[in-house]
């Protein structure tokens, strides 16, 4: 399959390791990966925070960049979960028929890539090695948006070499969600310091997830507490091959 991938302005900014494991996964797989250069973001910082103006261009930017495309797979489940929730109607608001037609036939080829991995191609088992003791946390947009369910958790039990340990409290959000952090710091906190001792009591060497930004606010934590317990993209697991030094 010929599958593009929309990296997001997070990844591509603190975190593309996680874009290249993408990347050698699906190349593993057999697919032919693009890159279309002129992408930038999807809009949700701008249309969760009450600029939804500045938001519009940017869901046409999307579309100008992925039309055609016959699949196109994004590490982050928030991003997905903002073009399905939202630019139906942000087409709607700008009022083109033409571009309100183009969204409702590129949506269904976008997916989250675990979503990608177990529902498109119907794979558990990708051939990944990743000789750790880890956990996974299930994204608040993942598990409630996009219903992943137990998906990346088949995946990670397909994983050779792997000692995955289930998180008590699965479900429970992580406090980030964007400007929840900043704007209800004390609140976030709190939720932020229930995980991460969730996390502690696995005992796991590293924490994954599918979603950068949640990782990012554990491992604020992680490293501030001297835990020595790692973050990871659930990509970057599922890229570990034998031979690999990680």
């Amino acid at each position: 399959m010929r599958v593009s991938l929309f990296i997001t302005c997070y990844n591509d900014t603190l975190f593309p390791e996680t874009g290249k494991a993408v990347v050698r996964v699906l190349e593993r797989l057999g697919h032919t990966v693009e890159f279309p250069r002129g992408q930038t973001c999807c809009g949700q910082m701008h249309y969760n925070t009450g600029y939804q103006a500045e938001a519009m261009p940017l869901l046409e930017r999307f579309v100008a960049q992925f039309r055609g495309a016959e699949a196109v797979v994004v590490p982050s489940s928030s991003c997905v979960a903002m073009m399905r929730d939202h630019y139906p109607k942000m087409a709607l608001a700008i009022g083109r028929r033409e571009l309100i037609v183009e969204v409702e036939e590129l949506l269904p080829k976008v997916f989250e890539f675990s979503e990608f991995l177990t529902k498109r191609l119907g794979l558990e088992d990708v051939g990944a090695y990743y000789p750790h003791r880890v956990t996974y946390h299930a994204s608040c947009h993942g598990l409630r948006n996009l219903l992943l369910g137990d998906g990346p958790m088949r995946l990670l039990k397909a994983v050779r070499g792997i000692d995955l340990v289930e998180l008590e409290g699965l479900e429970q959000c992580c406090g980030f969600g964007g400007t929840f952090a900043v704007k209800n710091a004390d609140v976030s906190s709190a939720m932020l310091a229930e995980k991460t001792t969730a996390v502690l009591n696995t005992k796991a060497e590293a924490c994954t997830a599918c979603d950068n930004s949640c990782l990012m606010h554990l491992q604020g934590a992680l490293h501030r507490q001297m835990t020595g317990v790692r973050t990871v993209h659930l990509a970057e697991i599922l890229a570990g091959e034998d031979g690999d030094r990680r």
